[in-house]
């Protein structure tokens, strides 16, 4: 198996007043293609910031991260934003689905962004997929939470990711309407082969994926292979 992220000596430092906070300290790891991995650690550990630096959305004060085949460190913003289009898939706590488009248009446009062929195709059969066939049409906000989250999984799958980046995907959601999105989420992630990221501070979650990196203080406290291959 090739290695579709890796992670050498990350650092992140933020000034807090007229003080130096690290928040992230010598972080090294990878990721191969097709794993199931997840980040856990308590509030304040570095999971989120992690993750952001792992997907290109942030810039690392030192060390490295490859992703995809490509060195994050030497691309512009534009050429990020380039490769998490192509490659890159994302579900947040928090949906972020855009309040004015329907459920498959929020899938949609980002496939129409893309260039791809029948995307409203492609869109109701994701939706159709996690249950939503009926919802098509529903805004946001005539949704509940778990079927924002479950509008989220069709669009972050909409692209065919290579890698899918979950940020406590089950966060705002009640204990079943968790389990059900996170069973949508390992269903559609076996069908498609993505590697998935989980962050998470649910030890039972984490314990779904192969392997799992445990944060503490901004450091790597152990990285647990659980499912042999």
């Amino acid at each position: 198996m090739s290695k579709i992220l890796n992670v050498e000596h990350l650092g992140k430092t933020y000034k807090s007043g007229s003080k130096q906070l690290t928040v992230l300290d010598d972080i090294s790891f990878s990721i191969e293609s097709g794993e199931t991995f997840a980040i856990i650690g308590p509030s304040g550990s570095g999971k989120t910031t992690l993750l952001g630096l792992c997907a290109g959305l942030d810039y690392a004060d030192s060390g490295a991260v490859n992703l995809c085949g490509s060195d994050l460190g030497s691309l512009n913003e534009d050429e990020r934003a380039q490769l998490r289009n192509k490659k890159v898939g994302f579900i947040f706590q928090n949906f972020q689905l855009l309040p004015t488009l329907t459920a498959l248009e929020n899938v949609v446009v980002p496939l129409e962004l893309q260039g791809a062929k029948s995307p409203s195709k492609i869109g109701k059969e994701l939706l159709g997929k996690v249950g939503l066939g009926d919802r098509l049409h529903h805004y946001p906000s005539q949704l509940s939470g778990g079927e924002q989250q479950r509008v989220a999984l069709a669009r972050a799958f909409s692209n065919k990711p290579s890698i899918l980046f979950a940020d406590e995907p089950t966060g705002n959601l009640d204990q079943d309407t968790g389990d059900r999105v996170i069973e949508l989420l390992f269903e559609l992630n076996q069908e498609a082969d993505t590697t998935l990221v989980i962050v998470s501070h649910d030890l039972e979650l984490a314990q779904k994926c192969k392997r799992i990196l445990q944060l503490r203080g901004g450091k790597v406290v152990s990285n647990e292979v659980l499912i042999e291959s």
